[in-house]
């Protein structure tokens, strides 16, 4: 996510911190350098005129000037100002989900097609239950009969529930049934999934704007795609002079390094970013906020999200289970339990972009995608095993390891190696017996910083 752009800002803060006085020169040098970074990465010109702006007119204030650690006050400020530009000053119900009584409440999803539309649906989906929600989605895609099944198969993915588009060529007879459905059945949530087409025509905004009418939504939320640049601020704006947008959702941040849209779009049409993609997986959704992303920007790290991550993805049956066991033995259904725990935050990939960027810089990316793939091998071992030779790994011979082996498609030496790893989890586990996991995920700054 913003590699480029974060490489370059790290680079310049870190020439800052070491500036012992602000000068005309060292302050035009790091505007200079932030302005090309800026541009590099898609960001809107006129954002980055307001940013500049605003650093300069503050940073020959009293404030700066007769601090004791100049370059640091200046280092905040960016920080202080590129936050803003995303929504930070704003309040934090501006960027929450309205779903509120009457119920259920409508979603309308709009957005190009390959914008990653009907994947993000599946994903808020997989997000809304998680709050305990019942949802139900449908889809009003009548020209294009593949969306209709993609979205079957990603909300039942997700664990939600689908309404079958009825065999008619009329979106407004397909909302109808779906909205009297999901009244009879209680549901708490549903969500419309819209036409999407190449561009952008008046007969999509038509037909979106009918179906508006009659499911009269509590949300309306556009989908963004990062990777198509300043032409995504374009769509966005078009979008929003036609349609009442509540909200936008900005997918693919984790595919392109050119990530400008994220800093740009709320300040260009004045709508908040309410959620980004940040994996293709289903769990990939993370709810925005402008002073955590800016801290991802800047190089600083995420700790908070990858606390709340933890706290929401992590199962507290399978958690208290493996916390009670800390007392006993820790087995291997417990080792498989950890992994499944981590693919379910996002995975390697994700979790370290959370970290500060030093911490990042440290780590190879073809090791860490390496990693991924043991990790589904190990999966894969575990699964091959009896339930005896789970809780029992002591009892893994030469014979039981060749019928796993040939069971998980690998190799006798691979099990072997898995179970080196496993005991070396085993003696971490019986360490740190006692203590919450959760509370350990707490105190992961303390260990970073």
């Amino acid at each position: 996510m913003f590699k480029n752009l974060t490489e370059r800002l790290s680079d310049i803060i870190k020439k800052m911190r070491r500036e012992v006085r602000l000068t005309k020169d060292n302050t035009e040098n790091m505007f200079r350098e932030i302005r090309i970074s800026l541009l590099e990465a898609d960001v809107s010109l006129p954002v980055i005129k307001e940013f500049i702006s605003n650093i300069r007119k503050k940073s020959i204030g009293k404030e700066i000037l007769y601090s004791l650690t100049p370059g640091q006050s200046l280092v905040n400020l960016v920080q202080y100002e590129l936050s803003h530009i995303m929504g930070a000053n704003l309040d934090k119900k501006y960027f929450k989900l309205n779903l509120l009584p009457p119920f259920p409440s409508v979603i309308l999803v709009v957005g190009l097609q390959g914008s990653g539309k009907t994947t993000s649906i599946g994903k808020l989906s997989k997000y809304l239950q998680k709050k305990k929600k019942k949802i139900l989605t449908v889809s009003v895609d009548i020209y294009r009969p593949a969306a209709i099944n993609q979205l079957k198969i990603v909300t039942l993915e997700s664990g939600s529930d689908f309404f079958p588009s009825i065999n008619t060529n009329n979106s407004v007879d397909i909302v109808n049934s779906a909205l009297n459905y999901a009244k009879i059945n209680n549901y708490d949530v549903l969500i419309i999934d819209t036409p999407g087409q190449v561009g952008i025509d008046k007969k999509m905004i038509n037909e979106i704007n009918l179906i508006y009418k009659i499911a009269q939504p509590v949300e309306t939320l556009l989908i963004v795609d990062c990777m198509l640049g300043q032409d995504s601020l374009n769509h966005a704006k078009i979008f929003n002079n036609m349609l009442t947008l509540t909200g936008i959702i900005l997918t693919k941040l984790d595919g392109d390094a050119r990530g400008g849209a994220a800093l740009s779009i709320q300040y260009i049409i004045k709508k908040p970013i309410k959620f980004i993609g940040i994996s293709e997986k289903i769990y990939g959704l993370e709810k925005f906020d402008p002073i955590r992303m800016t801290n991802r920007i800047l190089g600083m790290g995420d700790i908070l999200s990858l606390i709340n991550s933890a706290k929401e993805n992590i199962n507290k049956i399978s958690l208290k289970k493996i916390e009670s066991k800390n007392k006993e033995i820790f087995d291997l259904n417990d080792f498989k339990a950890q992994l499944i725990q981590m693919k379910k935050m996002g995975g390697l990939n994700v979790l370290i972009e959370k970290l500060p960027y030093y911490i990042q810089k440290k780590t190879n990316k073809h090791d860490i995608d390496k990693t991924e793939k043991q990790i589904k091998r190990i999966e894969g071992i575990i699964n091959s095993m009896t339930l005896y030779e789970r809780k029992k790994p002591d009892s893994i011979k030469a014979k039981r390891k060749k019928r796993i082996a040939a069971g998980a498609g690998v190799n006798v030496q691979e099990i072997n190696q898995m179970l080196i790893q496993f005991k070396q989890m085993q003696n971490i586990m019986q360490k740190i017996k006692g203590n919450s996991i959760m509370k350990i995920i707490r105190n992961i700054k303390k260990y970073i910083s």
